[in-house]
């Protein structure tokens, strides 16, 4: 378990900045006056969960590996570091749509509705909670993976790399 205390400990970073990025769409009305522009903005998540990526291993190089850390290396923590939030996220996801914005399914269903792209029954079928953990669940490891794959090239240094 110590071996991994810095992917657990950065993967509990990431869902705290989930709940507070998904407490900031509340608050600044994207889940509900200005639904219309979450389909973009929920997209510039993206910044600081990379950042987050990046900073934990960075973080896994200096403090584990003493400096010098492979590729593999850091894929393989971005990998378990995903596999944690993956594990945590439909409890993340709960909290968002039961306690954080209990009304967005409703809002997001007449919003839809109301543009047309739509219809009720339609709505109503896809945007519920369980449709939603499902989607959590899938993208949430193909994302991080992804991104572990990536942040891992430019994160790595070992004594080939002359540093």
């Amino acid at each position: 378990m110590k071996k991994f205390i810095i992917e657990i400990k950065w993967a509990l970073i990431f869902v705290a900045m989930m709940l507070l990025w998904m407490l900031l769409e509340r608050l600044f009305g994207l889940h509900d006056r200005y639904i219309e522009y979450h389909p973009l903005v929920t997209n510039f998540v993206a910044i600081p969960a990379i950042l987050i990526y990046v900073l934990a291993l960075l973080d896994k190089r200096h403090n584990y590996y003493h400096g010098q850390m492979s590729y593999l290396q850091g894929f393989v923590s971005g990998v378990i570091i995903t596999v944690i939030v993956t594990i945590l996220s439909p409890l993340t996801q709960i909290i968002t749509s039961l306690i954080i914005t209990p009304d967005y399914f409703r809002n997001v269903i007449e919003y839809t509705i109301s543009t047309g792209a739509m219809s009720r029954a339609e709505a109503e079928e896809y945007f519920t909670l369980n449709n939603y953990l499902v989607q959590t669940i899938l993208f949430t490891p193909a994302m991080g993976i992804f991104t572990s794959s990536i942040v891992a090239i430019f994160t790595r240094r070992t004594n080939a790399d002359g540093l």
